[in-house]
Order: structure tokens, then sequence, then C-alpha cells
């Protein structure tokens, strides 16, 4: 018999009610839905960092150091950036190594 100590299943009159973690069996599973829940969430984050970056830069009015702040936001949007997709296929080989998912980025 299978242990599923994460999976939710309710028999009321019946009817069968599943709860949201649902499908998740083991740590594989957690990191896939966190990633897939938490990546799309950094990415509307660094638009709305890139926009004020963009915004202050328009409105800096050619005094030097808002440009440079500006230029410090937007430099710090685009490091985010890269390093949120580096910590996207990090996750995916590390869940791909120790055999937690059957998805591979390579």
């Amino acid at each position: 018999m299978e242990n599923r100590y994460l999976a939710q299943t309710v028999n009321m009159n019946g009817q069968q009610i599943t709860g949201p973690l649902q499908g998740i069996n083991n740590l594989g599973d957690i990191v896939n839905k966190m990633t897939m829940f938490l990546l799309p969430l950094a990415g509307i984050i660094l638009l709305f960092v890139l926009i004020w970056g963009g915004y202050d830069y328009m409105m800096s009015q050619g005094k030097p150091d808002k440009i440079k702040s500006a230029q410090a936001k937007i430099t710090t949007g685009l490091i985010g950036f890269i390093l949120l997709i580096l910590a996207f296929f990090l996750t995916k080989l590390l869940t791909t190594i120790f055999g937690l998912s059957g998805w591979s980025p390579f």
C-alpha cells in the first residue's frame, strides 16, 4: 500500500472531495508547484521594477544623481532577472539529478 501523507481525499455521502495537495507525493512535486507559482510572481515584480526605473530615468531631467539612481534600478532588475533564470535552471537540474522529477532542461 502506498503512503500518501500529503494527499487529501474525503468521501462524503458517496462524493469524493479532493484537497489542494492532491497530486503531491514527494519533494519534487512540492518544488515544481512552488517554482511554477513563484517564477511568474517574480517576473511580475521584475516588470514593475523595470517600469519604475524607466520612469525615474525619464523624469530625471538630466540630473546626474537621478540618472544614476534610475540606471541602478534598471541594472538591479536585469541582474535579478538573470538570477531568476539561473535559479530556475539550477532547480530543474538538481531535481533531475536527484530523481525528484521527470523533466530535464538539457
